[in-house]
């Protein structure tokens, strides 16, 4: 076999590391409340659509409520995260004004928004905010691409690509996502998926 095709297959054939083998590893350090901020109104909306729309691209999230009786349809999104290198805000779409920057932020064009699992997201937006999503790219694929044939997750990807173990809750996963008042744990667990996506869209260079 010649060394290319040698390189080749080390190429195709890479492993996702399992959950023994990332949970043995450090933590990857989470963004703090400081760094987080809860969007629920037009004026706070407006601010944030300032800081965005001058990055290159968005760490980006859903959340919804979860749903729990057979058939029963979610009105989600509840929340959105879009988060640069350096923070990260959580947006409440309940309120009009703030669901409708929300749209416009998503429907921005010329900034990439990275994340993992988005083909849910995508359709629960276009249903609730009206707006097909821009520059959607799902982190997934490009691990797909580059020779890793299970689907990676933000865990995987951290693990992978910084030798460090993301932390999430189960408890803030399965929360109330539409409650009017969001719990601390509640943003720290949205906002840092969307700051573990754009982190991994810079370690892939993808910039």
């Amino acid at each position: 076999m010649s060394t290319s095709q040698t390189m080749q297959n080390q190429t195709t054939h890479r492993a996702t590391p399992d959950k023994e083998a990332i949970a043995l590893l450090p933590t990857f350090e989470r963004l703090g409340l400081d760094r987080i901020t809860l969007v629920s109104t037009g004026a706070q909306a407006g601010r944030a659509y300032d800081q965005l729309v001058v990055a290159r691209a968005w760490g980006f999230d859903t959340e919804s409520k979860p749903t729990f009786k057979v058939g029963e349809q979610s009105d989600g999104p509840h929340i959105l995260q879009l988060a640069t290198a350096e923070r990260a805000w959580v947006f409440q779409l309940h309120e009009p004004e703030c669901r409708a920057v929300a749209a416009d932020l998503l429907a921005f064009k010329g900034i990439a928004k990275a994340g993992f699992g988005l083909g849910d997201d995508r359709k629960r937006i276009i249903h609730k905010l009206g707006v097909e999503p821009q520059g959607i790219l799902e982190l997934n694929t490009v691990f797909h691409q580059r020779g890793y044939r299970k689907d990676m997750g933000v865990k995987g990807a951290v693990a992978v690509l910084f030798n460090q173990r993301f932390m999430k809750s189960k408890k803030a996963a399965t929360s109330n996502w539409a409650n009017a008042r969001l719990s601390e744990s509640q943003l720290v667990y949205a906002a840092n998926d969307a700051y573990a996506a754009i982190r991994v869209w810079q370690a892939l260079g993808l910039g």
